[in-house]
Formats: C-alpha cells, structure tokens, sequence
C-alpha cells in the first residue's frame, strides 16, 4: 500500500502547487487580461455581433416573403341563400339554397413582396450606421475598462511603496528600540524612553497591517476589474514608474475623442429615425401573388377522391397592392416631432461633450505640470529628510540628540517618502487622464 499512497501524495502535491501558481502582472498584461476576459468588454463585442443581425432583419423587409398556409374547416350547418325561382323555373317564388359543403380543405403558399416602401429603404441606409454605432461603443468601452485598470493597478503601486517604506522604517525602528532598551538595563536610559519606543514599535505595525489589508482589498478589486478569479496568486514586478515624456502642447482634437464620435452617430441614426417617422406620409406599393388547392365533400377530404364525393381543384391570383395614408389621427406627426425633440437632445449632448472635453485636456495638462514641479520638491525634500534622520541617529547614539528628536526626524523622513510616492501617483493618474483626452488609451497596451 505504500506506493499507491506515494502516488497519490505526489498527486495532490502537485494539484496545490497549481493551485498556487502565482501569476506575474505588469500593467500591460493587466490591460490585455481585462480586454479579453472583463464582462464589459465582451458586452460590448456581443452589440457588434447583434447588430449584424439586427441589419439583416432590416433587408429581410425588402427581400421577398414566402409562406405556406392550410385550413381545414367543418360546417355542421350549412348558410342557405334566398335566390328567385324564377331561375329554376319557378317565377314568383324565392327559394332557399344551401351553398358549400360540409367540409373544406385549403392548402397553398403565398409570396409578397414590398415594391415601393420609404420606411424600408431608409432602414436599409440606417443599417451600415447602426453596424458602426456599436464599434464605436465597443471601443469607448475598452477604453472605460483601460481607464479604471490603469487607476487600480496605479493604486496598488503606490500601497505598495508604502507597505516597503513601512517595513524599512519597521526593521529602524525596531533597531532604536533595542538599543535604547539595551541603555535602560544599563541603567542610560529612562523607563519613559523605551516605553516610547515600544509605543512607536507597535504604531508601526499597525500601520504596516492596515496597508497589508487595503494592498489585499485593492488587489482584489484589481482582480474584479479585469475579470480574474479572486483566487488566483498575483505578483507585481518590482519596477519604478517613471515619468513618461509628454507632448503637452499638442491639444486634441475633441472630434475624433471615441465619446464625440459615438454621439455624432447616434445623431446620424436619429436623423434616419426621424426620415423613418417621416416615410409613414409615403405611399407603399407591393406585389402578392397567391396558388393554392382546395378540397371539398361531405366527408373529411384528405386523402379522398372524387368517387367519394370529394372534389380538389387549384386556384391562383396575383395582386398589386397600394396602401396611401390619408388622415392618422396626427400620430405620425406626433412621432416624427418626438423623434426630432431627441435628436435637439443629442445636438445639445455634442455642444456640451465637446467642451468636457476640451476641459479634461487643459485640467489634465495642469495636472501635469503642477505633478512635475511637486514631484521635483519631493524628491529633495525626501533627501534631505533622509539626511536629516541619518545625522540625527548618529547624534543621539552620541548622546548629541533626544529620542525626541530622533522620533520627529523618523516621522519627517516618513512623510517625505509618503508625500513623493502621492505626488508620483498624481502624476500617473494625470497621465491617464492626458492619455485619454488624447484618445490615446490603447498606446498603454503597446508600451
């Protein structure tokens, strides 16, 4: 029994292991993962998909309707006519005659097909829009889950560098506190003193749980936004985020923003609405054509034949149909101005996107600058905490400095680190945001 045990130890082993494999995550792959797999994305590929369907039923309205139709019918009373008898030689006299029989049978197939219809031909012009209204929205979707990506894993980037700021500060911490309690059993330091530290100590590791949770609770929410099972094991690349060189003078074009053109188009399939609403006013013309059997006896008349009294012949026809709308009681006016209070709607949408738009780039670009000239203040500023917390902990293993001292000196350099890691996420969402005023959101995929 040993082997068999072996075997199946060595099984489950390697079942964990791939239960454990931790997935590397760069913000590129994060990008690609979320657009194959996020509910949003795949939403939107299936309106482009529906929408070839919803164009071929428009051009099934000019194609040519065929159908079979059948009837079997029972008369248990027969309708008799009053005719004069005059025809049966008997003037003078009305008689009754009963027409028909007591059973019919009608089977036959009927082709229609739509000569001259506005409504049709302008569905078919509103077709080819309608395809291209969706791959608009499809690519402004990709671009709404680029976005909030972007922001997460930014995010995660920044609790990151807070968590490892954390831990260094931690491992010194923790160092000071031992000294100090090495002077307090030496009798060179207060009881106050490493109270203080431990104080300091546990503050520290406290802070450094919270950000162990919020890092766990980002990373989750990572995961949702790119569609990834909340299970799997991620890993991030210990990689600086850089400040990318901008073309800050270079201002967009708000008409060729993917927000701008979706509402251009759907401005186009309104007009064709209202030309939809409007076609009712026309005119339709088409042809019907009709061949058709009809079987009829006293009995049932399937399968019969004349020597049971039962009779089939075919009939056919042909008609030209023209249907003119005179007086709709005002509704086709009525839909046609409702169709033209929604398109005034969207006109209004597109003035007022436009300028959204505009304002997202100049915000964006300030935000740039403004990040720039914070992130270059910082950056000194951090140095010279560092500087500072460096020869304060040299003065006070002197005896040059208080723990008072070295304690605010730890907490400016903290805040130093703290406050550039902010400013560098500032400067990143900036750039997401001066990336998407440019329409330029899918060029984070290619970096």
């Amino acid at each position: 029994m040993k082997y068999p045990l072996s075997i199946l130890t060595v099984f489950l082993l390697v079942i964990n292991l791939q239960a454990q494999e931790v997935k590397k995550l760069t913000l590129k792959d994060a990008l690609v993962y979320a657009l194959e797999n996020k509910a949003d994305a795949k939403k939107a590929k299936l309106k482009v998909e529906n929408s070839e369907y919803q164009i071929q039923e428009v051009r099934s309205r000019a194609l040519p309707q065929i159908t079979a139709n059948g009837s079997l019918t029972y008369n248990p009373v027969l309708q008799t006519s009053v005719i004069d008898g005059s025809a049966f030689g008997q003037p003078g006299t009305a008689i009754q005659v009963a027409f028909g029989q007591k059973w019919n049978s009608v089977g036959g197939v009927t082709l229609t097909q739509a000569l001259f219809d506005q409504s049709v031909f302008t569905g078919l012009q509103a077709a080819k829009s309608t395809r291209e209204f969706y791959q608009i929205n499809d690519k402004l979707t990709e671009e709404q889950v680029i976005e909030g990506v972007a922001n997460n894993y930014y995010q995660i980037y920044v609790l990151r560098e807070k968590l490892t700021l954390l831990e260094n500060t931690f491992k010194i911490t923790e160092k000071v506190r031992d000294i100090v309690k090495g002077q307090f059993e030496n009798g060179l330091a207060k009881k106050i003193d490493l109270d203080r530290m431990n104080v300091r100590v546990t503050n520290v590791t406290t802070q450094k749980q919270q950000i162990v949770n919020l890092l766990q609770l980002q990373e989750n929410a990572l995961k949702f936004y790119i569609g990834m099972p909340i299970e799997t094991k991620i890993e991030f690349p210990n990689t600086e985020f850089e400040m990318t060189p901008l073309a800050l003078s270079e201002a967009p074009n708000a008409n060729t923003r993917t927000e701008f053109l979706l509402l251009k188009k759907q401005e186009e399939l309104l007009n064709y609405q209202k030309k939809a609403a409007i076609a009712n006013y026309y005119p339709t013309l088409s042809l019907a054509a009709n061949y058709s059997f009809i079987g009829q006896g006293p009995e049932m008349p399937w399968f019969k034949k004349p020597a049971d009294g039962v009779y089939w012949s075919d009939f056919s026809s042909v008609a030209l149909n023209l249907r003119v709308p005179i007086f709709t009681g005002f509704g086709t006016r009525a839909k046609v101005r409702q169709t033209d209070v929604e398109l005034r709607s969207v006109q209004e949408d597109i003035k007022d996107t436009q300028l959204a738009l505009d304002l997202d780039y100049k915000n964006a670009n300030t935000q740039i600058e403004n990040s720039i000239i914070t992130i270059t203040n910082q950056k000194e500023n951090m140095r010279l905490a560092e500087e500072i917390l460096k020869n304060t902990n040299n003065n006070y293993l002197q005896g040059l400095a208080s723990l008072t001292d070295l304690l605010d000196a730890e907490n400016a350099a903290t805040e130093a680190q703290n406050n550039y890691t902010a400013a560098i996420l500032d400067y990143k969402l900036a750039e997401i945001k001066l990336v998407k005023s440019k329409g330029e959101l899918k060029s984070l995929i290619n970096n």
